[in-house]
């Protein structure tokens, strides 16, 4: 996918260094976003207005066919084999990112926040200078990937639409399960045996891989369970208690992710699920309409806060020790990570267009369970899309 690296540019420059030096694998959105380049193991992308990477010779081939480079570098050639032989394996391989640096001119480098000591150290030792993470002047920190990452490109959207239209497949797999069970002794049964949240997650995740989608975890989680926003539910599934279900696929093509939650109660929801659940869509409501261009993720978040602190219930915002109500933000953004800028909450970015976030409020109390609904959403120049189309129903009449 083509990037604007115009913001990077500037970072370098305003830091006063000759690059930006990311040391990981491509499971770190910023190394994928920036190398264009997915290998399991760690390995090097310099930024001096071009791209420039240092690889292992086992991910030589690849990364050359694959990655969106100018250049393309072993190891071996830096010699260091050689290296190894005259100064140790460690040494040897500070040595070469240096030499490697250096050969493009570049004495001085800015990281992400998060980079490795040893090599920083290492560097260091050999000449190459390392700014500190908080020396930059712009953003907060260094992490000038990441919130270049947050403004998604019109070919980043389509790839988040994608996935997300595969997690409302994966969502209506779950929902039918639920619409084909039966009720004994309070437990929700399907094909004659108990529903259990493992046997959802498991035709969820079946769905998402027959679409080409991953994903690491899913809730499903019942009644007391779901009182927790991250618990990710064991065991069998009971009737008139409500069930979240979250799913966050991951696009094995794109790497970019998808995120949308649902609550069902298969039977009879009681009168405060019911009420919670309807508060619950209203805020979402109100908080998507509430999104365009220069308001915050802190004026989002707040309009959430609004209709449950109305209606007499506790946020973190009333009572920042609430271990019941409305615990957590309202959102957070998505891409090539599932939990990225922009901040939906407390302290929130100002959006702009290209930000795709989620909006998740929810209520939460162990005595009742746990009432979440969620969409994600992209800001647009005039105001907002809503990526996630999937109706919103609580109550699901069992088959017996």
């Amino acid at each position: 996918m083509s990037r604007d690296f115009s913001k990077l540019d500037r970072f370098i420059e305003e830091t006063g260094v000759d690059g930006f030096l990311i040391d990981a694998d491509s499971d770190e959105a910023d190394q994928l976003y920036l190398s264009g380049f997915d290998a399991p193991d760690p390995f090097h992308t310099l930024y001096d207005g071009e791209i420039h990477l240092l690889v292992s010779g086992l991910e030589y081939g690849r990364a050359k066919e694959d990655a969106a480079a100018a250049t393309v570098e072993r190891h071996a050639d830096y010699d260091l084999t050689a290296a190894t032989e005259e100064h140790g394996q460690p040494e040897a391989a500070r040595r070469v990112l240096a030499d490697f640096c250096r050969e493009y001119g570049v004495e001085s480098v800015a990281t992400p926040a998060r980079f490795p000591l040893a090599t920083a150290d290492g560097l260091r030792e050999q000449g190459v200078s390392v700014a500190t993470p908080d020396a930059p002047p712009i953003g907060r920190g260094t992490d000038v990937v990441e919130r270049m990452r947050a403004t998604k490109t019109d070919e980043e959207i389509d790839a988040i639409r994608t996935t997300q239209r595969a997690g409302a497949l994966a969502m209506r797999t779950a929902e039918e399960m639920l619409r084909e069970t039966t009720v004994r002794s309070g437990t929700l049964y399907h094909d004659d045996e108990p529903l259990t949240s493992e046997r959802v997650k498991t035709e969820i995740e079946v769905t998402l891989l027959e679409r080409n989608c991953g994903l690491r975890r899913r809730i499903v989680a019942c009644g007391s369970d779901a009182a927790d926003p991250h618990e990710r539910g064991s065991g069998p599934l009971r009737a008139n208690e409500p069930i979240i279900i979250d799913i966050f696929p991951r696009d094995k093509g794109t790497n970019y992710f998808g995120d949308m939650t649902r609550t069902f109660v298969v039977g009879e929801p009681d009168e405060t699920v019911r009420e919670w659940y309807d508060l619950t869509a209203d805020a979402k409501e109100a908080a998507i309409g509430a999104i365009e261009p220069g308001v915050t993720g802190e004026d989002v978040h707040d309009v959430v806060c609004d209709v449950y602190e109305d209606a007499g219930l506790p946020t973190l915002r009333s009572d920042e020790d609430a271990e019941t109500g409305f615990i957590h933000s309202t959102g957070h953004g998505v891409g090539l990570d599932i939990h990225e800028l922009p901040r939906v909450g407390t302290g929130g970015d100002e959006l702009e267009a290209g930000n795709v976030l989620t909006v998740e409020p929810g209520l939460y109390d162990p005595a009742v369970g746990g009432v979440r609904i969620e969409d994600l959403v992209v800001v647009t120049e005039d105001g907002y899309e809503n990526l996630t189309d999937y109706e919103e129903t609580l109550r699901i009449e069992p088959n017996g």
